[in-house]
């Protein structure tokens, strides 16, 4: 039975697809309330229950999208006169005032921790970043804390606005149990590794690479190389032959192949943004059936640690990863049993419907 509620996503940067706000936030809640999503540059239509509104606006500038596309974004949202507003975007926060004038409720779904992704960004001089990142941080709390509640997707994120807010909820980025059917067990490899994502030196993949030297086993890569140097660097290496390189492939291809591997891969570096993020990779390979290899993070540890699913490795160090990839060459068809123990945790724990029932509540309870 559905409640009168209407509730609006608000977006200036992400796409229609976009897996959490459409396909997971808005899709799911369809039977639940009247669902409208704001998105620039596609079709108004009613898709799978939702209703799109759209606009054209300038997406790639962000000096440009912060004004223009945040205003018209503004617009949008006033004609569907919401009951809860939930934005998505860091600068959409200006609006704030704007909607909650109406009545309605607004919330902020923060996707990101935004000070530590600016003290990421080693390209920046460190005294502009921490310039930047305490500001943001001031203005992001100025605005926040009178807002109706607050969605993110880590315990750390979380925390960090349980400082001053009390409404907070833990919605966490887990994978949808439509979108990852039970594997077909016959079809994995003990010897087929993946790693699934952006192929980024931060994210590990270097490292990744040159330790397939010496492992009887195959490397699936699915994804973008952001740096051309680094991808030549590695296909000139003496492990790019143990490497199946897919490039950039849609959802379809992606279940393809983590299908047939028994490992999947999340390495990344020990960054303070990485640390304290939830990579959707790592549930995506529990339900996909696949043993997690993973950063020695205390967030993956206390999700993981007492599963035999998961090793954790120093993402830096090529031969502890090498060491452990081994390991899971030697214990083929064990990695088939530890493949169903992945697939038993998500189906317990780490999938959106469980996620989707908790959001539901928050809505009820603001």
């Amino acid at each position: 039975m559905s409640s009168n509620l209407r509730i609006c996503h608000l977006t200036s940067v992400h796409l229609d697809g976009d897996i959490r706000i459409f396909h997971k936030m808005a899709k799911t809640m369809v039977n639940e309330f009247e669902v409208h999503v704001v998105v620039p540059n596609t079709k108004t239509r009613i898709q799978d229950g939702v209703n799109i509104h759209s606009f054209n606006a300038e997406t790639q500038i962000r000096r440009k999208r912060m004004k223009y596309t945040v205003d018209k974004v503004l617009a949008a949202a006033l004609t569907i006169s919401a009951d809860i507003y939930q934005l998505h975007d860091p600068e959409l926060l200006r609006i704030a005032p704007q909607l909650q004038k109406t009545g309605a409720k607004v919330i902020f779904d923060s996707h990101e921790d935004v000070p530590k992704q600016i003290m990421d960004k080693f390209w920046i001089p460190w005294l502009f970043r921490t310039i930047i990142s305490h500001f943001y941080q001031w203005y992001e709390q100025r605005v926040t804390k009178k807002l109706n509640g607050i969605i993110s997707v880590t315990p750390g994120i979380c925390a960090r606005f349980e400082q001053y807010h009390k409404k907070v909820a833990l919605i966490r980025n887990f994978p949808l149990k439509s979108e990852f059917p039970i594997p077909d067990w016959s079809q994995k490899k003990g010897t087929h590794f993946c790693y699934i994502g952006g192929l980024y030196e931060s994210r590990g993949i270097r490292e990744v690479v040159l330790a397939m030297k010496d492992i009887d086993a195959v490397l699936h890569l699915a994804g973008t190389f952001d740096d051309p140097l680094l991808l030549s660097e590695l296909q000139n290496s003496s492990s790019w032959n143990k490497v199946i390189y897919h490039g950039q492939v849609e959802r379809e291809k992606i279940q393809q192949i983590l299908s047939q591997c028994s490992v999947g891969i999340v390495t990344l570096h020990p960054t303070p943004s990485y640390k304290e993020a939830y990579p959707i990779k790592m549930f995506e390979y529990l339900a996909a059936g696949c043993s997690v290899l993973a950063s020695d993070f205390t967030l993956y540890r206390n999700l993981l640690q007492d599963s035999p699913c998961a090793s954790f490795v120093d993402p830096q160090d090529v031969d502890q990863i090498a060491r452990e990839l081994k390991i899971f060459t030697t214990q083929q068809h064990q990695n088939i049993e530890l493949g169903r123990k992945a697939r038993s945790l998500f189906e317990a724990h780490y999938n959106w419907e469980k996620e989707a029932q908790k959001l539901k509540e928050f809505y009820f309870s603001i």
